[in-house]
């Protein structure tokens, strides 16, 4: 009988720990990026964007087409202008390859390249065409939540495992929750998806070294997903790279023979 008192002041912190491990599973940080990067882009997706570069002398502008298959598989052809059309870059795996139309070369872009500049604008060849999985390749916790621009999102601190040859030491992920709330007539209705809204870049030293913003987001290709994806290098005043997407097609049939080396050519014609 003494017992009985212990057991019932067991059972509430019972219940509350199984509350929390439902909650702690339902916002997995690893999942939370892995979801986001399939409403952003689908199992397979074909996409046509500009990306303007802004300088305080000049603003350059590029077209081009992208296709994608799941994680592994990526393709950026240049359509404009003309001194840039037919540049081309390969995403097989972990290997990265670069076609340069002018002296008809194909070169294999070894892991120092990854910090570089793409295309002269403030992304990275790792930020646009890296090797790299936000998935598989870094550790993630769940840090926080913020509401930004209206929405509520979690904070999500990404650390690259130490055998990866990845740019940022450290990057952090504001994303919108998935939402549900109930209509008039009791249904469920999802309000909103996991989507990126702002991601925090930092180096070695801990310090920011860019900022990218996702904004306008609005049906396209039959999905809701950020159009203008906006990067902030933190110690440069009065510059920026803006990336919008005009077109995308999220339910393409492709194959990962269409990822090919050869094809980095073919495309020209």
């Amino acid at each position: 009988m003494k017992k009985t008192p212990v057991v019932r002041r067991l059972v509430p912190f019972l219940m509350l720990a199984l509350i929390f491990s439902a909650a702690s599973g339902a916002e997995n940080p690893a999942e939370i990026i892995r979801q986001m990067e399939l409403n952003m882009r689908g199992d397979a997706s074909q996409t046509e964007m500009t990306m303007e570069t802004v300088r305080p002398r000049y603003t350059r502008e590029i077209s081009l087409r992208s296709w994608r298959l799941g994680d592994d598989y990526s393709l950026i052809f240049i359509t404009a202008p003309a001194r840039d059309e037919g540049t081309a870059f390969l995403k097989r795996g972990r290997e990265i390859w670069n076609y340069q139309p002018r002296i008809d070369r194909t070169i294999k872009m070894p892991p120092s390249m990854m910090s570089q500049s793409w295309m002269g604008s403030d992304f990275t060849n790792d930020d646009l065409v890296g090797a790299a999985s936000l998935v598989d390749d870094y550790t993630h916790n769940l840090i926080g939540a913020e509401t930004v621009d209206g929405h509520e999102c979690y904070v999500v601190q990404l650390i690259p495992e130490p055998e990866n040859p990845i740019v940022y030491e450290k990057v952090i992920y504001r994303v919108t929750r998935e939402i549900e709330v109930t209509d008039e007539e009791g249904d469920k209705v999802l309000k909103e998806l996991n989507l990126p809204v702002s991601v925090d870049n930092y180096d070695e030293r801990d310090e920011l070294v860019n900022t990218i913003h996702f904004r306008e987001i609005k049906e396209i290709g039959g999905r809701m997903i950020p159009t203008v994806m906006e990067m902030i290098p933190a110690d440069k005043e009065n510059q920026k790279t803006v990336l919008t997407t005009h077109k995308a097609d999220f339910d393409i049939e492709i194959s990962s023979d269409f990822f090919s080396i050869r094809n980095l050519t073919d495309m020209q014609n």
